[in-house]
């Protein structure tokens, strides 16, 4: 069984990380894409896509302009779609659409940012969401914007009503919030109940599954679909099962590596709508789109992979 690692020096793209060309990004032309369906609405979209913060975010703030491009260029030519960046990660929403227009792939990609212009703890100013709304439009050069969201549940009484009259205007496709603190998940469930909300976004790993108890749950009920944020736990996955084997009764599933293994788990809730780990990798975006093709872990088998994480140390 391979580990990410042995799977990416096995790849084509394992040359040097800026020459990579856009010729060998395209790997999966034959299988079968996993889609959900967006509930409010019926739009498929893939089940897994980018997200643009942590290392992603680090590579844009360098100017590295090269080793994103491939990196969105490998979720489009794999037929990815969906694309998750915000304002507050430094440079990678205005770098994201301007690689996007250099590349023609503006109209390709399912635009997924936020707005949060409110103080730590405290209000938001309406026009000050109104100008960085129209900050993003202007970066990133989609409209309709596919997907804004009020961005760590900071003040809705002030930034939900903006984006929700945009979407009434016709200049946002679907509006929503996210949260990535369990603490907040009791506000986040308020916030489903309150407001029209189309999407969320929240955290979900298989080490972390606390979003299942109610919030996940509650998007079903609700029809409200569901970007998966940090599905490797950031980094924490990855280190618990450093030098450990993938094991072999993942490949039932397809997952021969470990970022498919944890993809594919958070994936298979009936819930997620799209998976959207971040990389500044092409080598790692082209394994972790890799989790959208084939079949997914069923119930029994998720169980399994829990089980066989959680015996290992570094809990």
């Amino acid at each position: 069984m391979l580990t990410r690692r042995e799977i990416i020096k096995n790849s084509a793209l394992i040359g040097a990380a800026a020459t990579l060309p856009a010729g060998v990004l395209r790997a999966f032309e034959s299988g079968e894409l996993i889609t959900r369906a967006i509930p409010k609405s019926g739009e498929e979209v893939s089940i897994v896509g980018l997200g643009s913060a942590a290392t992603f975010r680090s590579t844009a703030q360098s100017g590295n302009t090269t080793a994103l491009q491939e990196v969105i260029e490998t979720l489009v030519n794999n037929r990815g779609t969906v694309l998750d960046t915000a304002p507050s990660y430094g440079a990678s929403e205005e770098m994201c659409g301007q690689i996007a227009r250099n590349t023609g792939l503006t109209e390709k990609i399912f635009w997924a940012t936020k707005v949060n212009v409110a103080r730590r703890g405290g209000a938001a100013d309406a026009e000050a969401a109104r100008a960085q709304i129209q900050r993003s439009f202007e970066r990133l050069g989609k409209m309709p914007m596919d997907l804004i969201q009020v961005h760590n549940l900071a003040d809705l009484p002030t930034q939900m009503p903006v984006i929700q009259e945009l979407k009434q205007d016709g200049k946002i496709r679907y509006v929503g919030t996210t949260s990535t603190r369990a603490s907040r998940y009791g506000d986040l469930e308020q916030a489903m109940r309150d407001y029209p909300l189309d999407f969320i976004g929240v955290d979900y790993a298989v080490d972390n599954r606390v979003s299942a108890d109610r919030i996940l749950p509650l998007a079903e009920d609700l029809g409200i679909a569901v970007l998966i944020y940090v599905p490797f736990g950031r980094t924490r996955l990855f280190s618990r099962v450093r030098g450990r084997e993938v094991p072999a009764w993942a490949q039932e599933f397809g997952a021969n590596s470990w970022g498919k293994f944890f993809i594919k788990f958070a994936a298979a809730h009936p819930a997620s709508t799209c998976v959207t780990p971040a990389t500044s990798k092409a080598a790692h975006m082209l394994d972790n789109i890799g989790a959208a093709y084939g079949q997914l872990p069923d119930t029994a088998m998720q169980q399994k992979m829990i089980g066989f994480i959680e015996a290992l140390p570094g809990a």
